[in-house]
């Protein structure tokens, strides 16, 4: 029987799971816009959305509870003072996922996970260490 189980487990443990998750949820925060699989899109959203909601309540231990989800001080930060006062107004529903055709290699359904009202100028904004040693 599966009574009890709430989210798919993605083929993974579930502390890689959460890790992910919170990887996934900070990269979504950053760029406002991602692609990812299908399955994975569908997993990360009520996750971000809970994020946003904590960051729309405002307060230290909501602060702390996000950044005990989330895992990175700096998206916590833009998260609660401008994606926070983005959504002030909108009662729920901060995230879209289009589907995206199917991926070359192996077939898997692709999406494109986003902030609804998003900023353009957020996508592809220092995207690690490779874009990191282009731009020296």
């Amino acid at each position: 029987m599966k009574h009890g189980i709430r989210q798919k487990k993605l083929g993974r443990t579930s502390s890689h799971r959460t890790a992910m998750l919170a990887n996934m949820a900070a990269a979504l925060v950053k760029h406002e816009q991602i692609v990812t699989t299908l399955p994975k899109a569908k997993a990360l959203r009520p996750f971000v959305e809970k994020l946003v909601t904590l960051g729309k309540k405002g307060g230290l231990a909501n602060r702390r509870l996000a950044m005990s989800r989330m895992r990175d001080e700096t998206m916590v930060n833009k998260l609660f003072d401008t994606l926070a006062g983005r959504y002030a107004k909108r009662a729920g529903g901060y995230i879209r996922i289009m589907k995206a055709g199917f991926r070359y290699g192996d077939a898997a359904p692709q999406a494109v996970i986003e902030f609804v009202d998003r900023d353009e100028s957020a996508k592809g904004q220092d995207s690690g260490p490779l874009q990191a040693q282009k731009g020296e």
